[in-house]
């Protein structure tokens, strides 16, 4: 998320970076799904202004129409050399893009009604960062703790929190899931999973489960 200020955060993770033409290649294949303005979207605030949750920030058929587009394009594996190399344990499958209509179309399907009335710092958010990536997690893939880096977006304005929303995910089996039509096991639902987050000293300040649709913002 985009907002006015200049605090910079350390990125731990040095993994690969997708290149601009890998961006424009999959800007100009995409073509996203429409989103439905959300008017009645609700904050729970899981750690004070610094971790929020909504749920149900997508509908169903939203979330299913963006796994299939994000699909279409395909995926990049994306590992990492490891902690014993300075770099956070990485092992997940990555699509990278960068579209600022994208970035609008979120914001404005109910993010910049849901934040309006937040002030953080001194500061009020103003929208996203264009840069997006979708992460798709297999049985046993993970991306280890790091920190998310401070983005300096030109004309006054820096991200300063990480958005996650979440696809697919939560307390469901296969056999009950309306997402079961999809071809491979990739994208199976998630069973269990959750996103931890820690302080400077390394103990966990919040866990946060996953639930299909559900959005997560964090400082």
């Amino acid at each position: 998320m985009a907002e006015a200020g200049t605090r910079k955060r350390k990125m731990v993770d040095r993994s690969r970076t997708i290149t601009s033409a890998d961006n424009k290649k999959a800007t100009a294949v995409a073509k996203w799904p429409s989103l439905k303005p959300k008017l009645d979207l609700h904050i729970t605030r899981l750690q004070d202004n610094d971790l929020f949750a909504v749920q149900n920030f997508f509908t169903s058929a939203e979330s299913k129409a963006f796994i299939k587009t994000v699909e279409s394009i395909g995926f990049e594996h994306q590992g990492s050399l490891g902690p014993t190399k300075g770099e956070a344990y990485r092992d997940n499958d990555r699509l990278s893009v960068y579209d600022p209509k994208l970035a609008d179309t979120i914001w404005q399907s109910g993010l910049s009604l849901l934040f309006s009335g937040i002030k953080i710092r001194g500061k009020v958010a103003v929208g996203l960062n264009p840069n997006i990536r979708f992460y798709r997690y297999k049985v046993g893939q993970r991306f280890g703790r790091h920190f998310d880096g401070s983005v300096d977006l030109g004309e006054g304005k820096r991200t300063h929190y990480t958005l996650l929303i979440y696809l697919i995910g939560g307390p469901q089996t296969k056999g009950k899931s309306d997402l079961s039509n999809l071809k491979d096991s990739a994208s199976e639902p998630l069973v269990g999973g959750e996103t931890v987050f820690y302080d400077s000293w390394n103990e966990i300040v919040a866990e946060a489960n996953l639930f299909p649709f559900m959005l997560l913002l964090s400082f």
